[in-house]
């Protein structure tokens, strides 16, 4: 089972969308084993977006994700990596195919509504960045057999 971290970013919070966007990640499989309404610290997301400092996005990818309250996920399943990026559609929501959240509702690359993980081990990494090991729940759901083989 692989984990990834999914934040439902700013603006998708300002917008009433945090429901449709779990609801779109729980009917495609992935099982919720941690959740919290957060707002970020600058010191978190400078820790999150590291892997962009110095690039001419990252001072407003930071000050973006700080500005307003999120929730961040931990989600995990088979291939949730890939399964999670699918769900969420491309990054530049110009290119993201309809029936993907960015997709059915996003129209600009910097109010692309959700982050999620893009490797297995940023996932790892990720996941950690936000929650302890003991915050994090194990549970199977009667479902399971008929998601996972």
């Amino acid at each position: 089972m692989e984990r990834t971290l999914i934040i439902v970013k700013p603006d998708a919070v300002q917008r009433g969308l945090i429901g449709e966007i779990i609801h779109r990640f729980e009917r495609r499989g992935l099982r919720i084993i941690g959740m919290k309404f957060i707002q970020m610290s600058r010191e978190l997301a400078e820790k999150h977006y590291g892997v962009h400092v110095g690039k001419p996005f990252y001072e407003g990818l930071v000050n973006y994700i700080i500005s307003g309250p999120v929730v961040v996920m931990a989600l995990e399943g088979t291939n949730a990596i890939t399964a999670a990026r699918n769900t969420m559609g491309a990054t530049r929501c110009s290119d993201a195919a309809a029936g993907t959240i960015r997709g059915d509702f996003g129209l600009e690359i910097g109010r692309n509504l959700v982050h999620g993980s893009d490797s297995v081990e940023n996932g790892v990494k990720e996941v950690s960045f936000f929650f302890s090991e003991d915050e994090l729940v194990a549970w199977g759901r009667d479902v399971d057999g008929w998601i996972f083989e």
